[in-house]
């Protein structure tokens, strides 16, 4: 931000996408996420959500777009325009350790008793993080105003944890775990479980797939205190691209291979069965 600016300046940005352009205006400081908001907020009717975009800035000394700095923010007149990624139909849903990281989601004391069968999502998800150690895979981990709702419950194990934060907001999505990700340019897919399914796990997977991350929702590690709540969620993020499977799925798809040397390692986790709880019934 320019020296001497306030924030409470409005700069003006002129925002293009396909064929249209429109003239609008931003609070100076604006960055990334306030920008996909007001794109939204113009053009939303025109985006297909099952797309994946960038935003690019005009660069008058290249004379031509390029894609947005890390760490850019609104600080004088410019112009931006919204691009669709291609995806490549081929590799969707492919996963390896190199490119992976896994979100655990608000695995917290206080839900216990309200969670719809929170003790198996619970043992499922100490396998997550099991496999994501042997497999060398970065964890990052959120607890939901801790003060009030507790730490992550013991079960869990979280050795080794790239991150362990507290939060407000429901989406995992935040300062903190975005600059982990920067300093983790390999990653591209992101293994999402916890709770609530229809609340942070909903909210984490949007805002991931906004920013062009592949998201895996693992189908017996997440839960809702109501079913229906947790259905719908499942329904309707699968409709937008995000991946439901499960955690044996995710795991055996990580290894790719009985030579994988950490095969054996990851087979003694999967060897007996997830907990065949009901919660598959419902997705």
């Amino acid at each position: 931000m320019a020296e001497g600016q306030s924030n409470n300046q409005h700069i003006p940005v002129l925002l293009s996408f396909s064929s249209f352009s429109r003239p609008s205006a931003v609070p100076s400081g604006s960055g990334y996420e306030v920008l996909i908001q007001k794109f939204l907020s113009i053009y939303g009717h025109q985006i297909d959500v099952h797309r994946k975009f960038m935003i690019q800035l005009y660069s008058d000394e290249w004379g031509q777009y390029i894609d947005l700095p890390k760490g850019f923010s609104i600080a004088v007149k410019c112009k931006l325009r919204l691009v669709p990624l291609e995806s490549d139909v081929t590799t969707l849903g492919n996963l390896s350790p190199s490119t992976t990281a896994f979100f655990c989601c608000d695995m917290q004391e206080r839900f216990r008793p309200a969670i719809k069968y929170f003790g198996d999502i619970i043992s499922v998800g100490q396998r997550m993080l099991q496999g994501a150690r042997i497999l060398g895979i970065p964890i990052i981990v959120s607890e939901q105003y801790p003060k009030g709702l507790g730490s992550t419950v013991q079960e869990l194990d979280l050795t080794g944890a790239k991150l362990v934060f507290p939060k407000t907001k429901f989406s995992m999505v935040l300062p903190e775990v975005e600059a982990v990700l920067a300093d983790l340019p390999a990653i591209r897919s992101v293994v999402l479980f916890g709770v609530e399914t229809h609340v942070c796990i909903q909210q984490t997977a949007l805002d991931l797939i906004g920013r062009g991350y592949e998201v895996h929702i693992v189908a017996d590690s997440t839960s809702s205190r109501s079913m229906m709540d947790r259905m719908f969620a499942l329904e309707r993020m699968a409709r937008v691209g995000i991946i439901i499977t499960t955690s044996e799925a995710v795991l055996l798809q990580l290894v790719a291979d009985k030579e994988h040397p950490k095969f054996k390692e990851v087979q003694n986790i999967i060897k007996a069965s997830a907990p065949e709880s009901g919660l598959l019934s419902k997705v």
